[in-house]
């Protein structure tokens, strides 16, 4: 797994679902209960740009996850995270446990609309207000830290396979996962 430091048995990889990441390791986190195995390291996101992140966040083939703190600041050193679209809910068993917003790194200064975007990506994954404010209300009369506001991020770079692509186009598998996007119409009964 990378020059992470981190000793899994042979054979493990890390490939958590969005319902993983925030049921299993994000929840764990903002309530401060042990994590097992605990692969995902704390840092500060802002300060490195993307391509910095190798060796200090858990690597799992080209992709790079760890905890930060919600912040409003999403400047590095070369440039900037522009949000792309909406949050996205994420549920378990039918519940909302989670929000996913993904942004796009851009080089330049922000805000700026001269930046260049580039091919890397990031997928925040943060709690909903609701349980977020439920848990920290406890917490900040025993704690100075707000553990509600830890995010875990997935970061990973586009893959281009075309040279006179202008960033505007779908790779094959986004396009896969937009023609999903409507899961009800979607019968089970078609699979078995």
């Amino acid at each position: 797994m990378g020059d992470n430091g981190f000793n899994m048995p042979p054979g493990f990889r890390f490939y958590p679902t969005d319902e993983e990441l925030v049921v299993h390791f994000l929840h764990r986190k903002a309530a401060l209960l042990p994590c097992h195995p605990d692969v995902i390291p704390d840092l500060d996101l802002y300060p490195y740009d993307p391509w910095d992140l190798h060796g200090k966040a858990m690597c799992e083939g080209s992709k790079w996850y760890f905890y930060s703190r919600r912040t409003q600041s999403r400047v590095t050193g070369s440039g900037y995270w522009q949000p792309m679209g909406m949050e996205e809910p994420i549920y378990s068993n039918g519940k909302r446990v989670g929000m996913k917003k993904c942004s796009a790194f851009y080089l330049g200064q922000q805000p700026s609309d001269e930046g260049v975007k580039t091919s890397w990506i990031m997928q925040e994954y943060g709690l909903p207000d609701s349980i977020s404010s439920t848990r920290s209300s406890s917490r900040r009369r025993s704690s100075k830290i707000d553990y509600s506001k830890w995010v875990v991020c997935r970061v990973y770079e586009r893959n281009c396979d075309s040279d006179d692509d202008d960033g505007t186009q779908l790779s094959s598998l986004d396009e896969v996962f937009l023609s999903l996007d409507d899961l009800d119409e979607i019968s089970l009964r078609n699979f078995t």
